[in-house]
């Protein structure tokens, strides 16, 4: 074990009431909609739910088949929450008026098609609408569409009077700790059969037509989800925001051999990809955590971060819980609270190019067979065992979760980590191993579980109060993201491939582009 760390108890001490105060959090859930029978909906995302190019709260991720309902920025886990259920309960009344499908509760995917049926997101005749398209375009014929039905959720947050440097130690000990994180959290340990189907995967049979790892918390983050070869080249380093951006930059508009062998369009003239460079938009670099700003309209997201540094973090490696309703629960969302807080307020060092691929090492050991016992990571070039630096970062989380009790940062914040602790000693209570649990109690079915808690899931929101005044909100603000929708698409009057090759210039990472707004 670790002594206890002097520098971080400094830093609690200067830690504020009023500055806790100003703790903002909001949550992105990615959702597939499926038929009945467990498989993927082909349907097109209902126009009762307005345009997804526009609506403040409904959109698509990749497909049309999967639906991402964003929050606002909120004070307490509490109204974060209530949020995203009132969103949930709002989506589930438009979907019940078209038919009976449902969003599925698994973050690996339902049943699905051949890859090439997998219908892409689309976002109307607009030019950034089309770019979109095009965007998700090319990132099934780098990545195939089947790797981006996977779904998560994903945890914005921030702190007052935080600089873009202390943003970045942040990110840098977040990556060093984020194997907890998939430990503790990881529901995805089983796949249908479907989505490894003509593919090398390793994975061993679990009952007729699932694939799973029998110790595995985390599919969706490790070798099988989202990863890219092409990107491991990278090894970004998060030791400054001139740094990170400068390797952004170069991804961004270098051009990549394979993906120069893809073209930008077919010879037909169809779009097959944005650009040949190893990343068509920022988007596309997969990371565990990511430094943010909100960027202006026409704004790439890596000048917005050049000019005015960063604002909060996106936290990318949630999986979706599938016994929780919505995905996520406010226990969880406190326990991140102090995880991101602990990552912030403790001594980071710089990276190194060795170290980045042990972080890269230790979260694929972790995701595959991180419930195996004994289980052993890297840490400085080290052995050390999983349980022990885990019992490690979660002594000191005692001390900020603590602080924050003591502060009135929401309470319960002991009571976060000490579930944490409580599923160290106890990995029956882990997600992933309730998962496989469940998948024997539904006749050792991955689709048949999934299922059964998407109808469970629901039925439960569909049951919550909802009332008049929700309703005529939720069918406004669908009304206004259609007109606006038609707005932006009647004032373009440049031609897409011109507005194509601005978007994706060199020049264009260096300042604004006013009709390139949405374009990621």
């Amino acid at each position: 074990m670790t002594p206890p760390d002097t520098t971080l108890q400094t830093q609690l001490e200067a830690l504020t009431q009023e500055r806790l105060a100003g703790m903002r959090r909001g949550l992105e859930k990615e959702s597939l909609r499926v038929q009945p029978n467990g498989k993927l909906a082909l349907t097109p995302h209902p126009q009762a739910l307005g345009s997804p190019l526009t609506h403040p709260h409904i959109t698509t991720d990749y497909s049309e088949s999967q639906v991402e309902l964003v929050t606002g920025v909120h004070a307490s886990a509490e109204d974060c929450l209530a949020e995203l259920t009132l969103i949930h309960q709002a989506v589930y009344r438009e979907m019940a008026a078209l038919g009976d499908e449902m969003l599925w509760v698994c973050s690996m995917p339902c049943g699905l098609p051949t890859d090439e049926t997998i219908p892409l997101g689309m976002y109307g005749t607009s030019n950034v609408g089309r770019a979109k398209s095009v965007y998700r375009m090319g990132l099934g014929h780098r990545y195939g569409r089947r790797m981006q039905t996977i779904s998560g959720i994903h945890y914005n947050w921030s702190l007052p009077d935080v600089t873009s440097e202390q943003y970045f130690g942040l990110i840098r000990n977040f990556r060093r700790h984020a194997f907890l994180l998939l430990y503790l959290f990881g529901a995805s340990p089983a796949v249908c059969g479907t989505f490894v189907e003509g593919r090398e995967h390793g994975l061993q049979p679990f009952g007729a037509g699932a694939m799973h790892l029998p110790y595995a918390t985390s599919l969706r983050m490790g070798r099988l989800g989202y990863k890219s070869d092409a990107q491991a080249s990278l090894a970004v380093s998060y030791n400054s925001l001139e740094g990170y951006a400068a390797s952004l930059y170069e991804a961004l508009t270098v051009p990549y051999p394979a993906y120069e062998a893809i073209g930008v369009r077919n010879p037909g003239g169809d779009y097959n990809q944005l650009s040949t460079a190893l990343l068509q938009i920022e988007n596309e670099f997969y990371s565990t955590i990511r430094p943010k700003r909100v960027i202006q309209r026409g704004e790439r997201p890596l000048h917005a971060l050049r000019e005015r540094g960063v604002q909060y973090v996106e936290v990318r490696l949630m999986d979706l819980n599938p016994f929780i309703d919505v995905g996520i629960d406010a226990v969880t969302m406190r326990f991140l609270d102090v995880f991101l807080l602990h990552a912030l307020l403790t001594p980071s060092p710089p990276d190194t190019r060795e170290e980045i691929e042990t972080i890269s090492q230790n979260q694929h050991l972790v995701a595959s067979q991180g419930r195996e016992p004994g289980l052993v990571l890297q840490r400085q070039g080290k052995p050390l065992a999983l349980l022990d630096w885990s019992h490690d970062i979660l002594n000191g989380m005692e001390a900020v979760a603590r602080r924050l009790d003591m502060l009135g940062g929401g309470g319960d914040h002991m009571a976060a980590v000490a579930m944490g602790r409580e599923r160290l000693q106890q990995p029956a209570l882990l997600p992933s191993a309730q998962v496989l649990e469940g998948m024997h109690a539904h006749g050792d079915s991955y689709v048949g579980f999934g299922k059964a808690r998407s109808l469970q899931a629901q039925q439960a929101l569909k049951n919550l109060p909802f009332t008049a005044e929700q309703q005529a909100r939720f069918h406004q603000m669908a009304q206004d993201s259609v007109t606006e929708q038609q707005a932006i698409e009647a004032s373009d009057t440049m031609p897409f491939e011109e507005f194509r090759q601005q978007y994706v210039s060199v020049d264009h990472l260096s300042f604004c582009f006013k009709d390139c707004a949405h374009a990621q």
